[in-house]
């Protein structure tokens, strides 16, 4: 609605590891084979962190990417959100890290929701723009979860990619930007998407605690009947609260985890394969930056147009869940310069 403050999103951006790890690849580390591999999870080779790869590296090429594209600098940003579960510190926010490398004085704060965490993020970013706190947010989801996987097991290890992804939220007039949320949570499911001991305990030696492994633990079977549930529903009840129908819906943009749980929440949303941005074939799972980057690629394959309506949808540890409907464009967001000054209203 015209006249009520919105935030549009004006910058995105990405950054991949340059390691690609293939199923050919897995299948000389652990027993499976491509065929396998492909069958249950569409999944046909991920990006790894290298030795030079870190969250915060990773963060810092996606979100100077995203602040090219809006045409502003670290200065302008009011602010910094950053969804991940791997960090690269702990007391020291993963925000602050990235913004010792952007500069500015902007404010910085972490918010952790597994593969959700993206979306959570947004929706938390969205609110200080359209209350007037602020004008300019800067959001990113990261993740480096191969830090944690097991490479003895199969029904972990073909999962998991790393990567960034980020976003700049602006103030605008006109209707564009988060126009719904759905945010939700099982926490009696924890105990099937975690790792043991990490951030809690973490033992002064393995021979003292032969049981400890630091790895993602995962049921996958409830797992994927969990997300099959949840992203539908989810994403179905985001598109309601917006006002919308499915036929309104140009684009999902949902978590890629596993190819049959994205067909899935498509069918929920009765939406033929071209409106299904799908890309875990090339990535795997990057937790929290599996949806905005999924986001730059349909935007750099030409796929959004101003006005359309995209519908994101993520499920992770938690067990947690997001949805939202993005109304893509920019217009209305001002670039004067007068108005555009930090902290301006």
């Amino acid at each position: 609605m015209a006249g009520t403050r919105h935030a549009a999103i004006t910058g995105w951006g990405m950054a991949m590891p340059d390691r690609i790890l293939t199923n050919a690849d897995l299948a000389e580390m652990v027993e499976t084979s491509d065929e396998w591999i492909v069958s249950r999870t569409g999944i046909r080779e991920r990006r790894i962190a290298g030795t030079q790869d870190t969250t915060t590296s990773l963060s810092v090429g996606a979100a100077r990417q995203a602040l090219d594209r809006a045409g502003i600098t670290a200065d302008e940003i009011d602010l910094i959100i950053v969804g991940t579960c791997t960090p690269d510190q702990f007391l020291v926010s993963q925000a602050c890290l990235v913004q010792a490398e952007l500069g500015g004085t902007a404010g910085a704060f972490d918010l952790g929701a597994a593969c959700s965490g993206f979306v959570y993020a947004l929706a938390t970013g969205s609110q200080f723009v359209q209350t007037g706190l602020h004008n300019r947010v800067l959001v990113i989801g990261v993740d480096t979860l191969t830090r944690f996987v097991d490479y003895t097991d199969r029904t972990t290890c073909v999962l998991f990619g790393d990567g960034a992804g980020a976003v700049v939220l602006e103030a605008t007039d006109e209707e564009r930007g988060l126009l719904s949320t759905v945010l939700g949570a099982d926490g009696a499911g924890n105990k099937h998407l975690y790792i043991p001991g990490w951030g809690a305990f973490v033992p002064e030696s393995a021979e003292l605690f032969p049981e400890y492994r630091p790895y993602l633990q995962m049921n996958g079977n409830e797992v994927f009947r969990f997300a099959v549930r949840v992203m539908g529903d989810a994403a179905a009840e985001a598109v309601e609260q917006a006002g919308l129908s499915f036929a309104d819906v140009d684009m999902l943009i949902p978590h890629q985890a596993n190819l049959r749980i994205i067909d899935a929440a498509a069918r929920r949303l009765d939406l033929p394969r071209d409106k299904v941005w799908v890309n875990v074939d090339r990535y795997g799972n990057t937790s929290a930056a599996s949806v905005p980057i999924a986001l730059c690629e349909a935007e750099a394959a030409g796929k959004l147009a101003e006005g359309d309506n995209l519908v994101f949808v993520a499920f992770g540890g938690g067990l947690s869940w997001a949805a939202g409907v993005v109304r893509w464009g920019t217009e209305g967001v001002c670039r004067d310069p007068a108005c555009r000054s930090r902290r301006g209203r």
